[in-house]
């Protein structure tokens, strides 16, 4: 491959039948593509087929349009839905933020220190107490109070910043309102929430109380695409902390505050690295 070349990452899900991968393996190579990563599951209760591929292009297939025109043949007969993402545009990932500022620091600090490959165009929040961190980043603050009187009015205009800002993904970084249905769904698919406790446990308000209360011995945190139905939603990430009796509920809180930035930060590092396909309730998720 020439200096030149670019990368691409095509992604790939159907209805699992054979051929596939050769099929597109033999695409790419006859276009001229270099594959340097090929990852694939096929799901044998679903029947679905998911794939992702790395490639470099030289001259073929530099363009979604000209990649389409050819691929879709093959798109076609196995009924493939498929995107190509072309790996030097950073994904822009809309965060959203109430009072607890950690899961926000953590993918500020990240995004700054270039170890989280995103653009961040704007941060909404229902309150102002995190605009001096937000600003000295550099970054647009919106504030937009959330009443039972204002909500529709102020989920609307946080559409309008989404189209505005032309964001890719909203991130929910301990943003302590809930979306309306009609929210949820409109954003579906591209809105990942950070729950503080290990779904499906302990849910709602002062999760990790609950789980005090009921003497766990591992606390931890979920992060989840998130759905009409609260707290529901396909799971993308979740990692867990020992604890014991002697640590009180606010000690799960301060452990659990930390898991909650990382599993968060790498839930969107992974949606944006194109590794999450979604399979009914269920995700599938390509590991590095």
């Amino acid at each position: 491959m020439s200096e030149h070349a670019r990368t691409f990452i095509l992604t790939i899900t159907c209805p699992d039948t054979f051929g596939i991968v050769a099929s597109v393996s033999s695409f790419l190579a006859d276009q001229g593509a270099f594959v340097t990563k090929l990852e694939q599951f096929g799901d044998p209760q679903s029947k679905r087929f998911f794939m992702r591929v790395k490639f470099d292009a030289d001259q073929a297939l530099r363009t979604e349009a000209e990649f389409s025109e050819k691929f879709t043949p093959i798109a076609d007969k196995f009924i493939m839905q498929w995107k190509l993402h072309d790996v030097r545009r950073k994904p822009k990932v809309l965060l959203m933020v109430s009072k607890f500022g950690h899961c926000l620091n953590d993918i500020l600090h990240r995004v700054a220190s270039n170890n989280l490959h995103i653009e961040i165009p704007a941060i909404v929040s229902n309150h102002e107490d995190m605009r001096d961190i937000v600003e000295w980043y550099g970054i647009p603050y919106y504030h937009l109070p959330v009443t039972k009187e204002t909500k529709a009015a102020q989920e609307q205009k946080l559409l309008d910043l989404i189209g505005e800002h032309d964001a890719d993904l909203i991130g929910l970084a301990r943003y302590m309102q809930v979306l309306s249905t009609d929210l949820c769904r409109e954003l579906e698919g591209r809105c990942i929430n950070i729950h503080h406790s290990f779904l499906p446990s302990f849910k709602g308000a002062k999760p990790y109380h609950q789980a005090h209360e009921r003497g766990v011995k591992l606390i931890g945190a979920t992060a989840h695409y998130v759905t009409a139905d609260l707290d529901e939603g396909p799971i993308i990430h979740q990692a867990v902390e020992r604890v014991d009796h002697t640590m009180t509920a606010e000690d799960m809180v301060e452990i659990g505050r930390d898991i909650e930035s990382v599993v968060f930060s790498r839930a969107i590092q992974m949606h944006c690295e194109h590794r999450v396909f979604r399979n009914g309730h269920k995700t599938i998720i390509f590991r590095r």
